[in-house]
């Protein structure tokens, strides 16, 4: 989300409206100009591979533990690399009787291909279908910040096992809206363009009929525990539940030691 912050920055100069584009506010390694990280290894971890379409390949890991069949796909958040990132997500995981999978999003780390709002909502479709199938109705989906917009997407088109949501967000615009200053706000419009207008977690959020725990920390400013707040309400299903960690921030909540404490039994009941 800081990287939207710093490009609005850029154009308020002379500008009364600014429409945040896709390229705003997904940052492949192409625009970030990030750089190559070497491939990490895993404790019982199986490279995953999925063809796309369009020619696209998607990659990742799964890591599997012994005598377990039910499996935790992650979906992380903008900056979410496997490479970089994956080890921190199965180790917050250890306590827990799961298996744990993710994937690079596609034009991140090991993806090839260019991501935009549809074809990662298709992608991750693809993904779930493939680890149902070898793991059926045991598939539990988690996302983290933008990777909570991808899981909500997940939970209302499939029956998932349970749907995991941490730092999650309304809508795209008001999370843009979040990032201006105070004092930019009497002189700036902001809108999102039509891709980005369709990520509403509220609207999705109505149709997750799938048991459903929210995670927030007491210190987010990028996505407050308010926003999670609201797409809690939303959730029709009878088992659902909110957790907000008093001392964590936007991207420290599933580190917290006291979070595996509320997750595990979620995940494993």
């Amino acid at each position: 989300m800081r990287s939207v912050a710093m490009l609005l920055l850029v154009f308020l100069a002379g500008c009364k409206t600014i429409e945040v584009k896709e390229s705003m506010f997904i940052r492949p390694d192409t625009l970030t100009k990030a750089a190559p990280l070497a491939e990490q290894s895993f404790d019982n971890g199986t490279a995953l591979e999925i063809a796309r379409p369009d020619g696209a390949t998607l990659r990742g890991v799964l890591v599997t533990r012994p005598g377990v069949d039910r499996t935790l796909l992650y979906f992380g958040g903008n900056m979410f690399h496997l490479d970089q990132s994956g080890n921190k997500v199965v180790n917050a995981l250890a306590g827990c009787k799961v298996n744990v999978a993710f994937f690079d999003y596609r034009g991140y780390g090991r993806s090839s291909g260019i991501p935009t709002v549809t074809n990662m909502r298709s992608d991750a479709l693809a993904i779930y279908d493939m680890l149902d199938t070898r793991f059926p109705g045991k598939v539990v989906v988690h996302g983290q910040s933008l990777g909570s917009f991808v899981a909500a997407s997940v939970a209302q088109e499939r029956a998932v096992q349970a749907v995991v949501l941490e730092t999650t967000a309304t809508t795209a615009l008001e999370t843009v809206n979040l990032t201006l200053p105070w004092y930019y706000k009497p002189f700036v419009t902001i809108t999102v363009d039509d891709a980005l207008g369709t990520i509403d977690n509220v609207k999705v959020a109505q149709r997750i009929q799938s048991p459903l725990l929210v995670l927030a920390g007491a210190l987010d400013k990028s996505t407050p525990a308010s926003m999670s707040q609201r797409v809690f309400e939303a959730a029709p299903t009878t088992r659902k539940k909110m957790v907000v960690l008093p001392d964590s921030h936007h991207n420290n909540v599933l580190a917290n030691p006291s979070t595996a404490a509320t997750l595990c039994p979620f995940i494993e009941a």
